[in-house]
């Protein structure tokens, strides 16, 4: 029984670990945008206020508000943090200053905006970026970046061990971009907490029967696999959908719609493992919340704006590495579930316990979302 308990070890801490972070905030991304013509550099960096505040401190009184007060009596030390994190070289190191601070509203909150300005050394030799915002404090952060080398655009995503960015004059490589946007795939379904936990709610019952009214193991591994490859795949094709018409600005949602359909979805998807409603045809709740979460999985990329060209290829790599992402959790869950599926670990602790678990997440997440809630303090 060794394995059976590491295995509901493992689980109840995956759940834990969903829950943790998503209670506290989304992953944390800034928004950089450069053009560097010649030796001339301008652009715009948007910057989350609660990751300066996390940073820096922008919250003097201590009321939980952010006010334009308090980021404008900071204007110089914001600007000091920010562009000590961020390198540009031409032929030598170039100049940047910030021109002009504003503040604008994104999908997920209030984001300082800063206007840069600069020039380089040189006007025909290659550009190497490096960036390192947050990255000290927070692993998750990423830098979304879109940059214009004299009229060649160019767009990556940068982390912790990816924040340098070197290009060379005149060329940009679509497939280094590609590699790039499918290891974020895989990255941001591995942090996407929400969309794991109503994944695992799908999962969990794929390896049993419901008859008589109590769930029994399914008889063959290959039902399991057959049940589970529809799930997938429905949900797969519906996210795909909408990734890409919302990716391309085709469709728009309001943010806090999206995200609280996706913990509503969450919550349905583990309510129907402890109340079976729908017993059969998974597949087609997976397709109908799949439809919504593709445009929770479409926001990183929408908010980047990158040009058409850009965007396609990026959209392709990121819903590769999307899959991948989801491939590797299945083929994790699976075959352990189908060896435990009998035992009454697997039907009342790790199926029972690990949904009625996920519905109590997934509640305040809604809570939370819908009526713009502080249930949890991160």
């Amino acid at each position: 029984m060794k394995a059976p308990r590491i295995f509901l070890g493992l689980f109840a801490c995956l759940v834990a670990w969903a829950a943790a972070p998503a209670l506290a905030h989304k992953a944390s991304d800034s928004y950089l945008v450069l053009q560097v013509k010649g030796q001339e550099v301008a652009g715009q960096w948007d910057i989350a206020l609660r990751d300066i505040d996390f940073a820096v401190g922008l919250d003097a009184n201590g009321d939980g508000d952010i006010t334009w007060g308090e980021v404008k009596a900071r204007h110089a030390d914001i600007a000091t943090w920010a562009l000590g994190r961020l390198k540009l070289a031409r032929g030598g190191d170039c100049s940047l200053q910030v021109a002009e601070h504003l503040v604008d509203e994104h999908t997920d909150g209030a984001y300082a905006v800063l206007r840069l300005t600069g020039n380089c050394p040189s006007r025909t030799q290659d550009l190497a970026l490096d960036y390192r915002l947050l990255f000290d404090i927070d692993q998750l952060h990423r830098g979304l970046v879109r940059l214009e080398l004299d009229g060649v655009p160019h767009a990556s995503v940068l982390g912790p061990t990816s924040g340098a960015l070197n290009l060379k004059a005149g060329e940009t490589s679509r497939l280094a971009q590609f590699g790039q946007y499918l290891v974020e795939g895989v990255w941001h379904i591995w942090i996407g907490f929400d969309h794991i936990l109503f994944l695992l709610s799908l999962l969990l019952p794929a390896v049993l029967v419901h008859e008589a009214r109590r769930w029994t193991g399914v008889r063959s591994f290959r039902a399991a696999l057959v049940e589970v490859l529809w799930v997938v795949t429905a949900f797969t094709v519906a996210h795909s959908i909408t990734l890409s018409l919302a990716a391309m600005q085709v469709i728009e949602l309001p943010s806090r719609l999206v995200e609280s359909a996706i913990a509503a979805s969450v919550v349905l998807a583990a309510a129907n493992n402890l109340w079976p409603v729908v017993e059969r045809r998974r597949w087609l709740v997976a397709f109908g919340f799949g439809l919504i979460h593709g445009f929770g999985f479409a926001s990183v990329l929408a908010e980047l704006g990158l040009p058409a060209d850009a965007l396609v290829l990026s959209l392709l790599g990121f819903n590769v590495g999307v899959e991948l992402g989801q491939l590797a959790i299945v083929a994790s869950f699976l075959p352990v579930a189908f060896l435990l599926r009998s035992t009454p670990l697997y039907r009342r602790g790790i199926f029972v316990g690990g949904s009625a678990l996920t519905l109590l997440v997934s509640l305040v997440w809604l809570a939370e979302r819908a009526f713009d809630l502080k249930l949890i303090s991160a």
